[in-house]
């Protein structure tokens, strides 16, 4: 069956949440979001590609760092109101130098940074 990105379940904004997960680790590097055009993009280039809320345009991710995601697979939640988009993650992923976008921990009401910036 042929995949149509309509077919998803966007919000009013006509956005879905993209989660990106490094394909050989398993690591949950970021989320971000996109709308139909991304998706397709994404898909059709195999270079995730993001909406950006704040600057409302199209953004490929590593286009002006080099810190680039290709994709590997594309999955669907089963609402298919959410995108898991497992990829290649060239440097970090995170605009703060870090490889995730998921270096605080809280446990116990305590917040911890438990990953640093990388070099460079």
């Amino acid at each position: 069956m042929r995949f149509d990105p309509s077919s998803l379940k966007y919000d009013a904004a006509g956005l879905i949440p993209a989660i990106a997960q490094d394909a050989g680790t398993g690591e949950v590097l970021m989320l971000a979001w996109m709308n139909a055009e991304a998706v397709a993009r994404t898909l059709a280039t195999g270079r995730v590609t993001y909406w950006s809320r704040s600057r409302a345009a199209l953004w490929v991710k590593g286009e002006t760092s080099g810190h680039v995601q290709k994709l590997v697979e594309m999955r669907l939640d089963c609402d298919r109101d959410c995108l898991l988009c497992r990829v290649d993650q060239t440097g970090p992923a995170c605009h703060t130098n870090r490889r995730s976008c998921f270096y605080t921990s809280v446990s116990d009401g305590v917040e911890t940074e438990i990953m640093t910036p990388e070099p460079g």
